[in-house]
């Protein structure tokens, strides 16, 4: 019995961040890793691809934190105004 992949489908993902990380919001994942339990994407600013970084994907599931998609500044706006 083959044991089932964490996060399937996180390579080639978009993400967008609630708050910017170096002075962006939209990311996609490049690159995956596997260490023990954990799971890690690298994650390349859509704009700056220079801007780069590894984060646990577990922390992408968190919605104060990372939205799945590209959303626009409007929809993070309604976004926060729903959790206040």
């Amino acid at each position: 019995m083959t044991k089932k992949q964490k996060f399937p489908y996180l390579l080639g993902s978009k993400w967008t961040a609630q708050q910017k990380v170096d002075g962006w919001r939209h990311f996609q994942v490049v690159n995956r890793k596997n260490q023990g339990k954990w799971v890690y994407a690298e994650m390349v600013a859509a704009c700056d691809p220079k801007v780069r970084f590894w984060i646990n994907a577990k922390l992408l599931q968190d919605n104060s934190q990372w939205q799945a998609g590209w959303q626009t500044l409007q929809q993070i706006e309604e976004l926060e105004d729903d959790v206040s």
